[in-house]
């Protein structure tokens, strides 16, 4: 028992990492990976550099897409598209 002790400081300093740490960022991974095989035509999207622009094109063979912004027709990976502003744009206020 005095041995299972020792380790015991550790034990809760891995536990506490994991909780706090580990499962959120597994989370947020999860979260990206369904919000990227959900987009569709027409979404309202903004990309992870700030670029704002409609999807035009989604490419499942190579994972692309192509956004049009003001700027002309874009082609990004679809995880480079941070959120989607058509659904946060219609919803109701709180």
């Amino acid at each position: 028992m005095e041995g299972l002790g020792q380790f015991a400081p550790f034990i809760l300093m891995f536990a506490v990492v994991y909780f706090f740490m580990i499962a959120p960022q597994m989370k947020r991974a999860k979260q990206e990976k369904k919000f990227a095989a959900d987009l569709k035509r027409g979404d309202r999207v903004i990309t992870k550099s700030g670029m704002h622009g409609k999807v035009i094109e989604l490419n499942d063979k190579d994972g692309s897409c192509v956004i049009e912004t003001s700027a002309g027709k874009i082609k990004f990976e679809r995880s480079a598209i941070s959120m989607e502003m058509s659904r946060k744009l219609n919803a109701p206020a709180k």
